[in-house]
């Protein structure tokens, strides 16, 4: 004879949702593997950013995971492919010699998103890094293109940190487009995995917003 104990209504609600979280949990994870198998997504990328900044550094590390010392600076450009999970990036390293940020404009058309590179630890630099990359910006054909600005060598002694560059370089008069701040360490590989999940992980170039948007 069953009992005729009730069981609060609460309880069982719960155990329901639990089941049903649990083969929802299930499904979307079948639902990923089979996307895994059958889908792919190319992007691309421009790097720019002024000559010594850790651009061609970066993508060495990105592509390898191997850091350098004596890294040779890219002379004109130079194209990487760079394969995570089922992510593909095209990535244009352009140098960063005054003589060829004429080129910078050029390569950005039409990208997913541009990159641009700060040595963080070069205070001296840091004003000619600005005007260079409000210069770049204003250029009708890149309206609207998604930047993220990446202040490297953060391993360094009196290295800017995410705050300070966001005010060094002006970041929030940019309004006209999204704009992303992220601190990194290429030769101690310091926020590099995040940095390439950040990329890799949504359609195109969505970045993920948080305390480092602008």
């Amino acid at each position: 004879m069953p009992s005729s104990e009730a069981v609060p209504l609460g309880l069982g609600a719960c155990r329901r949702s639990g089941a049903l979280a649990g083969m929802l949990a299930l499904v979307a994870r079948v639902l990923e593997w089979l996307r895994s198998l059958f889908w792919k997504e190319e992007m691309e990328l421009t790097l720019v950013g002024l000559q010594y900044s850790g651009k061609t550094t970066l993508l060495t590390v990105l592509a390898s995971g191997q850091f350098t010392e004596d890294m040779i600076p890219t002379v004109g450009f130079n194209m990487r492919k760079i394969t995570k999970g089922n992510v593909t990036i095209k990535v244009w390293d352009i140098g960063g010699q005054p003589r060829f940020r004429s080129m910078w404009e050029r390569y950005c058309r039409g990208v997913n998103a541009v990159v641009y590179m700060v040595d963080a630890a070069d205070l001296e630099k840091v004003e000619a890094s600005k005007n260079e990359l409000h210069s770049l910006i204003d250029k009708p054909q890149l309206h609207g293109i998604p930047v993220l600005v990446l202040g490297n060598k953060r391993d360094l002694p009196g290295a800017l940190d995410e705050k300070q560059l966001i005010e060094k370089l002006n970041l929030s008069a940019i309004q006209d487009r999204e704009i992303c701040c992220y601190s990194i360490s290429c030769k101690e590989k310091d926020n590099i995995g995040k940095l390439l999940f950040l990329i890799a992980s949504s359609d195109c170039v969505t970045f993920e917003r948080n305390s480092n948007w602008v």
